[in-house]
């Protein structure tokens, strides 16, 4: 067991799949993306670690954590945690953690799966995007996870007082990344396979999140807008990214400081959270279609494709009289 947690481990995986990006460069040193992967997971390791200490920081200046009042919430929403997640224990409980762990290597399966449909680099965007806003939304509403809030015993633990618990673990919890990630690979799926896959993959991790007990279902809802902004911006579309950003840092706003009205208007609460879900449901459809479209004009694989330049108007010609 502790070789599987070995190889199921974050920094692991991420150092194995550098060391599996290095030798696919050194077999073919005349295809130039290969060494920009290199790079980008050379990059992402350090991120990883500047990140864990800027986490670890920000746990230290942010010691009172919102987890009762995510939990709370979720009470509000009329979904358990903890009921979701029992039945996700014993069988499922290693598989389901396997897919926690492999969201890395997943996202670079998934830049080589929209790299043959020229959108590797929006791909790249859109990741970017969410690393750099991410721990931003985190300072907002800080919170653990009911894992580390409330214990081992955190499936069955009683519903807590919506207050403040001071906790000294990462803020790293809403919104859900893990689940804006999988759906910014839903987002970026160019064919019908990569789609049945992706949707497969955002599935499990949704289960994963839970299982685990690293999220609340709550932390889960601004996660979806905030993929929905993420692949916004990995398409330039930066009009379109600005009010799904807005959805997700209005989540974060209305928990921080209206949650006790929110709690106590669970019919409200529902409302937000169907809506949003609705409209990342009708964000996925555009962007299907957007890359159906798109893979009729596309007639080489290269990145360097604009992917949402504006069509010109055709010339007008004026009739001599």
């Amino acid at each position: 067991m502790h070789v599987l947690g070995l190889v199921l481990s974050t920094p692991f995986i991420e150092l194995a799949a550098l060391f599996l990006s290095i030798v696919w460069m050194i077999r073919d040193q005349t295809d130039k993306v290969r060494p920009l992967l290199v790079i980008a997971l050379t990059v992402n390791l350090f991120y990883g670690i500047l990140l864990s200490i800027f986490m670890g920081a920000e746990g230290s200046l942010l010691p009172w954590k919102y987890d009762a009042i995510l939990l709370r919430l979720d009470q509000a929403l009329g979904i358990s945690t903890g009921s979701l997640a029992a039945p996700l224990q014993g069988a499922w409980r290693v598989p389901l953690g396997t897919i926690y762990q492999l969201m890395v290597p997943m996202m670079i399966c998934w830049f080589l799966v929209a790299r043959r449909a020229a959108l590797g680099g929006p791909l790249v965007l859109a990741y970017v995007a969410e690393l750099v806003t991410g721990p931003l939304l985190y300072a907002i509403v800080p919170g653990c996870g009911p894992a580390y809030a409330m214990g081992a015993n955190w499936m069955h633990a009683a519903p807590p007082r919506p207050v403040l618990m001071r906790l000294g673990g990462m803020p790293n919890a809403f919104p859900s990344l893990h689940v804006a990630t999988a759906l910014v690979l839903v987002l970026f799926a160019p064919g019908r396979w990569s789609r049945a896959v992706a949707v497969a993959f955002f599935t499990a991790t949704v289960m994963a999140t839970i299982s685990t007990g690293e999220h609340y279902v709550i932390d889960l809802v601004p996660g979806l807008a905030f993929a929905c902004y993420a692949a916004e911006v990995g398409l330039r579309r930066f009009w379109w990214a600005l009010p799904q950003l807005g959805v997700a840092v209005l989540w974060c706003l209305i928990v921080r400081f209206e949650f006790g009205w929110l709690i106590s208007h669970p019919a409200v609460l529902r409302s937000l959270a169907a809506l949003t879900v609705i409209a990342a449901v009708a964000t996925v459809a555009r962007h299907w279609s957007l890359h159906r479209h798109r893979a009729l004009e596309v007639t080489t694989g290269s990145d360097e494709i604009p992917y949402s330049a504006p069509e010109q108007p055709p010339p007008v010609h004026m009739a001599r009289p």
